[in-house]
Order: structure tokens, then C-alpha cells, then sequence
């Protein structure tokens, strides 16, 4: 049974950084992606980042790229996902998710549709 636990969440300052974490146990999609998703209230959910779980691969939203860094360390099963200069608009429910389709077999997608596994999220608030 797979299970993603994240951890990191809480409440910055704009301008501020948070490191969100990933754990994953019972995961060994090496041939998927692992990804962060964020919902607002009232909003959709959206790809925020991915990552191959072979290559190492990453992909960004436009909205965070040069911001957001997507690592994984696979050796403890662990998904990364630092955020710097975190803005009000980056406020939502942080989830992450695993088993994500390769497209092309070398981008992660960015549609959840396409991810088998989610995390029960972390909450990130971000005040100016």
C-alpha cells in the first residue's frame, strides 16, 4: 500500500521560504513521476512541480519557476519541494503525489488526473 505523508507547511511572511517534505513507503515508481500540487480556496488544483523518479527530470509552473526547487533524495524515498521568495498568491493546500505519467517519457505531467498517489496535503499561508 503506497503512502505519501507531507511535512513543512505552516505560516511566512511574504519573502519568506518554507521546505515541504514528501515521505513515500510503499512507492517504487522509478519509471513515474513524483509531483507538488497546490489548491486555494475556490480554485482548482494545479501542478506546482515534478519530478522524474528515474532521471531526476523537474518541471515548473510558470508561476514559481526560479522560487520553487523540486529534489528527491531516493534513498529515503523522499520528495523535496524548497520554496523561496513565497508570495501571498502562493497560499494553499500543498499535496504530493506519486505514480505520475511520463510524457513523451521524459516531462512529468502536470495534470492530477495523470498521478495515481496523493499525500493528505500541508497547509503553507503566506501573509504580506
Amino acid at each position: 500500500q503506497v503512502q505519501l505523508v507531507e511535512s513543512g507547511g505552516g505560516s511566512v511572511q511574504a519573502g519568506g521560504s518554507l521546505r515541504l517534505s514528501c515521505a513515500a513507503s510503499g512507492y517504487t515508481g522509478s519509471s513515474n513521476c513524483m509531483g507538488w500540487f497546490r489548491q486555494a480556496p475556490g480554485k482548482e488544483r494545479e501542478g506546482v512541480a515534478g519530478i522524474s523518479s528515474g532521471g531526476g527530470i523537474t518541471r515548473y509552473a510558470d508561476s514559481v519557476k526560479g522560487r520553487f526547487t523540486i529534489s528527491q533524495d531516493n534513498a529515503k524515498n523522499t520528495v523535496y519541494l524548497q520554496m523561496n521568495s513565497l508570495k501571498p498568491e502562493d497560499t494553499a493546500m500543498y499535496y504530493c503525489a506519486a505514480g505520475g505519467r511520463l510524457v513523451n517519457g521524459f516531462w512529468c505531467s502536470s495534470r492530477d488526473s495523470e498521478y495515481n498517489y496523493w499525500g493528505q496535503g500541508t497547509q503553507v499561508t503566506v501573509s504580506s
